[in-house]
């Protein structure tokens, strides 16, 4: 089977799901093809190594990627945001119509535009993933996302919906919204999210490593991943400020993101030093990070949108077998306590968040580790990527089947 994966959003980017869907399909045989774009998420600037042209060609882990250039922003601008997706939309259909022979079946990662036309033009039966609800989160993570473009975003998702074979989500919540705006339920599949167990696992201690970022002898919270809005990281520096009767205890944040700059300038201006940004570190390299946590951080901003959504790094965290806070309402708490993988408290509360990071320190050392290896557990027996990637294959199999039999 030749497969059309169609993301923004590439290795070596840390948006795992296309890539390592993609590697797992090869290792089973299929013939697999990326269009993307040039690498720049989450900081809008271009990874060492590459430079914009119109199309460029490589060969990652077994899998032909096509990389295509569009307008880069990450500003909260939702006008400029939207260019930038528009832009990678009319690039990837041309790019798909012209550089790609004709798929079997296309695989559209959260920008569904491509998937419209390369779908009509190739005569192949097209997924599209969702998980996002746009433009809802939009008028959260962006400004300026209202009136005439709230409602254009809107119909184009509903034609989205419409015109794709099949819907592939990420949760019970997401379904039923879905649902709610006429999506039959028959064309809903859910698959979680996973984590690259080649990345993600419990790993000892590195002393150099430790030494060297300042996380040996201290009781080190520690959060991985994007910073933007939706994470709502801001409240960690009203909980640090709350904690400094405890000289050991520190926040590191890892990675980058639109709210990175603005966070540690607030951090410094504040003279919060038990707050510290790391900069963005290579997938392969997090689990040495995870290692030195007492607490893995897990935030999402208080609003409904985000209850129905469980944030990829919640898997990464579970296979890294440390306990997590999750300071978030909605599934991604139930799922944290339902597995006693940590703890919960609310989000957007900074003295919850202190008072959460009292209590966990207040519990004996092999009750923490118990927090940690059930998290481990769970991710091992439902969220790995050698149990998930089979329901895809499964939908792939099923859909090529019955076109051939028309």
């Amino acid at each position: 089977m030749n497969i059309l994966l169609i993301s923004l959003w590439y290795y070596p980017e840390p948006v795992g799901k296309p890539h390592d869907l993609a590697v797992e399909l090869v290792k089973r045989g299929y013939r697999v093809t990326v269009i993307t774009g040039f690498p720049n998420y989450p900081s809008g600037h271009l990874y060492p190594g590459y430079r914009t042209r119109l199309a460029k060609r490589e060969t990652i882990d077994g899998v032909n990627v096509i990389r295509l250039a569009h307008v880069i922003d990450r500003s909260r601008s939702a006008f400029r945001r939207l260019m930038s997706y528009t832009s990678f939309s009319l690039t990837a259909m041309i790019g798909g119509s012209l550089l790609v022979e004709r798929p079997d079946l296309i695989w559209t990662y959260q920008i569904g535009l491509p998937g419209i036309g390369i779908s009509l033009m190739k005569r192949a039966p097209w997924i599209h993933e969702v998980q996002d609800l746009w433009p809802d989160w939009g008028r959260t993570t962006t400004k300026g996302l209202n009136g005439w473009l709230n409602t254009v975003l809107a119909a184009q998702e509903r034609f989205i919906y419409r015109r794709a074979t099949v819907l592939t989500t990420i949760s019970e919540g997401f379904k039923r919204v879905l649902m709610s705006r006429a999506v039959p339920e028959h064309k809903i599949e859910l698959i979680p999210n996973w984590a690259n167990d080649q990345d993600f696992l419990p790993t000892q201690r590195d002393p150099d490593l430790g030494a060297r970022e300042g996380l040996v002898d201290r009781i080190n919270i520690i959060y991985g991943g994007n910073i933007g809005t939706a994470q709502g990281l801001g409240v960690v520096l009203d909980a640090a400020s709350l904690l400094q009767d405890l000289p050991q205890v520190q926040f590191v944040i890892i990675g980058d993101g639109i709210e990175r700059e603005s966070l540690s300038a607030r951090a410094e201006k504040l003279g919060i030093s038990n707050v510290r940004f790391l900069g963005s570190r290579p997938p392969e390299q997090t689990a040495r990070y995870f290692a030195f946590a007492d607490l893995l951080f897990l935030h999402l901003a208080r609003d409904p949108h985000y209850e129905i959504t469980v944030p990829s790094k919640t898997y990464a965290y579970m296979a890294s077998g440390r306990p997590i806070l999750a300071a978030a309402s909605g599934v991604v708490a139930d799922l944290i306590q339902e597995t006693g993988a940590g703890i919960v408290c609310r989000p957007d509360d900074p003295a919850a968040i202190a008072k959460a990071v009292r209590d966990f320190l207040s519990l004996p050392a092999a009750r923490r580790a118990e927090m940690g290896d059930a998290g481990r557990n769970k991710y091992l027996t439902s969220f790995t990527r050698a149990r998930l990637v089979p329901l895809y294959e499964i939908l792939f199999q099923k859909l090529l089947a019955s076109r051939t039999t028309k």
